[in-house]
């Protein structure tokens, strides 16, 4: 027997282990993805069924995008200490209950606390790619990195699938079902998720010591709750208010005390040392930045793609029904994307693989300036930019924990997804300023809303260049080996 031969003798009963936990693990990523696309179609319905106006809903995308922002990084620290499946566990449970929640909340006010609880799914996927990272180191595994970008890949492609199976089944059954029992759903299938994690996840020691920092999260509370704020501000009231800076100038202000905190204590909630590391540091701004095309644009092309080319000029003037075309096209390509991360780190790199991602993102929508005036344009575009965002969105998790000692594994993969959103945030309060730019007050008065030309281009721009800058940051400041071995303590 060869040398090769034996080594892949040696990984086979460790790699059957592994599908067994990918498997189960897929089935919770599978019903983030239905969580994620289940609602999206009948948002309109929800409004009704709440008697809140249309644009009231976009209060709930709000409070989730806080409580995830805020419970994330906590979250996932508390994985480090205490077990990431415990921790999985809770936030399975706190999810589920927030689902049952929207199912049969009794006014408005109701529905948005518990619509803002499900953000607490943000920190799946990061804690599962933990637990995958570390069974593999545990397990003596021969390439623990590259054992975890190939699960991230299958758990990325099985949230994808989820997302088109719950846009689907949303738009189906809203016609056929109660509402209340089409709100229901999603909460059984958390609720069975809680089950497949108990059962089949593997459970492990906690990777570090000593009690949560209190005072970190005060601080990091309080500075995302201004940034969160001001954001708000900026819908409402507009970048002209000084209330809007002052908030903004607040929210990073706070930034200051939380790095001296987390500096001073033993297990800080973010540690600003192992941030600073030249594997590191890059991996979590480009999430950040990331965040700015991948949860910030899909809003912008919605309204694109529905906006009349005879009555102002520009636009595909589709339909809702065909506007779902581009969108599965994008997710769909996101799926593909994520399964190719293995195959694209294998050839080239798992440096170089995150710079092509970053690179497909910002071709994607740079290719919107001068093509976005036919259904083929905008698919290509999207396509391209989704192939690069499902690599990314599956090796960025993956990336952060080869890159970060044992014991803050959890936090940096729980970071990607905490600055993701941040990002998010900043760029959806920053196209929405954009796209109003330009629309008279008679324009409004006559029912003529439309986006100028300009916001979208606009916003196609930055989401290019922020990729572009990813793509340059991941080539020039990560080191050449990295990701390739599991970093120390």
């Amino acid at each position: 027997m060869t040398t090769r031969e034996a080594r892949r003798a040696a990984r086979r009963p460790w790699l059957a282990g592994l599908g067994a936990i990918v498997a189960a693990l897929a089935l919770v990523e599978v019903t983030s993805g239905i969580l994620q696309g289940y609602y999206t179609p009948i948002l309109t319905d929800i409004a009704r069924h709440s008697g809140v106006h249309d644009a009231d809903v976009n209060w709930l995308e709000a409070a989730q995008l806080m409580v995830s922002a805020l419970s994330v990084p906590i979250l996932a620290k508390m994985g480090d200490l205490w077990g990431h499946k415990r921790i999985l566990l809770v936030s399975t449970l706190v999810t589920a209950l927030a689902s049952w929640g929207v199912a049969v909340a009794p006014s408005f006010a109701t529905l948005l606390v518990a619509w803002g609880l499900q953000g607490a799914y943000a920190v799946w996927l990061p804690l599962e790619v933990a637990i995958i990272y570390l069974t593999a180191r545990r397990a003596g595994a021969v390439d623990a990195p590259a054992d975890t970008r190939r699960a991230a890949g299958v758990l990325v492609f099985a949230l994808e699938a989820g997302v088109i199976a719950g846009a689907l089944a949303g738009g189906a059954l809203v016609d056929v079902l109660p509402f209340g029992v089409v709100l229901a759903l999603p909460a059984v299938a958390v609720t069975l998720c809680l089950l497949a994690i108990w059962l089949w996840v593997p459970s492990m020691p906690p990777t570090a010591a000593g009690k949560l920092d209190l005072g970190g999260i005060a601080w990091l509370t309080a500075s995302l709750v201004a940034l969160m704020a001001g954001l708000s501000l900026v819908r409402l009231v507009g970048v002209g208010s000084i209330w809007t800076w002052l908030a903004l100038l607040a929210a990073f202000g706070l930034l200051v005390p939380f790095v001296r905190h987390s500096l001073r204590v033993e297990e800080p909630l973010v540690d600003v040392r192992m941030l600073a590391a030249p594997a590191q540091w890059p991996v979590q701004l480009t999430a950040t930045l990331f965040g700015v095309s991948v949860l910030g644009a899909q809003v912008p092309l919605s309204t694109f793609a529905r906006t009349d080319p005879s009555a102002v000029g520009y636009g595909l003037g589709l339909t809702a029904g065909t506007v779902s075309y581009i969108i599965g096209a994008y997710v769909l390509s996101l799926a593909i994307g994520a399964l190719l991360l293995p195959v694209v780190s294998r050839l080239l790199s798992p440096r170089l693989a995150l710079v092509v991602a970053a690179a497909f993102v910002a071709v994607g929508y740079l290719l919107f300036l001068p093509f976005h005036d036919t259904l083929v344009q905008t698919l290509t575009n999207m396509v391209v930019a989704g192939l690069g965002s499902g690599l990314l969105v599956a090796a960025l998790p993956s990336a952060a924990a080869a890159a970060a000692p044992e014991a803050r594994s959890g936090m940096a993969t729980g970071l990607t997804n905490a600055t993701k959103t941040v990002g998010g945030s900043i760029a959806s309060a920053v196209f929405g300023v954009a796209l109003f730019q330009g629309v008279s007050a008679a324009a409004v008065e006559a029912g003529q809303t439309a986006a100028p030309l300009s916001g979208y281009l606009v916003v196609w721009t930055l989401c290019g260049v922020t990729a572009a800058i990813c793509a340059l940051v991941l080539l020039v400041g990560v080191p050449k080996d990295a990701f390739t071995r599991p970093a120390h303590a």
